[in-house]
């Protein structure tokens, strides 16, 4: 490929510092409708039975699809390097998101 095609190729991605900052979660919630996936992320804090989504993205089926594929690639490359991610059993949470909607 030439040089000039490679230049067209590219894509140029800002990041500003408050995203880059970064939201922790500890809690995804996905739910779909036929058109679109929804992640919701959260932090829950224990002895605190209150949360807050603080994060969402909506993505379409393939790009959800996409993502799974990259993330387990992702996940195989650093268990590769550190070793196996133990997969700790957690205590079911109830969630209550209030009326159910659709998207």
């Amino acid at each position: 490929m030439s040089n000039s095609n490679q230049q067209q190729e590219q894509i140029n991605i800002e990041l500003d510092e408050k995203i880059a900052e970064g939201i922790y979660s500890n809690l995804a919630i996905i739910n779909h409708s036929s058109s679109e996936f929804v992640l919701d992320f959260v932090s829950i804090m224990p002895g605190i039975p209150k949360a807050k989504v603080k994060s969402r993205i909506v993505l379409t089926p393939q790009h959800a699809k996409r993502l799974l594929k990259a993330i387990g690639e992702n996940i195989h490359r650093f268990e590769v390097a550190h070793g196996e991610i133990k997969d700790s059993e957690q205590p079911s949470i109830p969630l209550n998101f209030g009326p159910a909607g659709q998207a």
